[in-house]
């Protein structure tokens, strides 16, 4: 069964809303202890607001092309494609 655009947005957004906050989370704990800065909540919320919408975009987008199936093929090929050239 085919999702409709509204469907695949809704799960993209949940996904994408969960997705954000354990960013902001993890963004809080990680870049002390990796890189040695303490970012302020601010600035927290505003990489995690940039890194997630670039991901929403992204699942919105896959989604879409999954769904309608259009990427199967190019997906199936794609190996058949490499191992063609590298062996000839």
């Amino acid at each position: 069964m085919k999702q409709s655009k509204i469907d695949s947005l809704m799960e993209s957004v949940v996904n994408i809303v969960i997705g954000l906050f354990v960013s902001t989370i993890a963004n809080w704990i990680v870049l002390p202890m990796v890189l040695g800065i303490m970012p302020t909540l601010a600035q927290n919320v505003i990489i995690s607001v940039v890194f997630t919408a670039i991901s929403l975009a992204r699942s919105y987008t896959i989604r879409r092309a999954f769904n309608g199936r259009a990427l199967w093929p190019v997906i199936r090929q794609f190996p058949r494609d490499i191992w063609w050239r590298i062996t000839t």
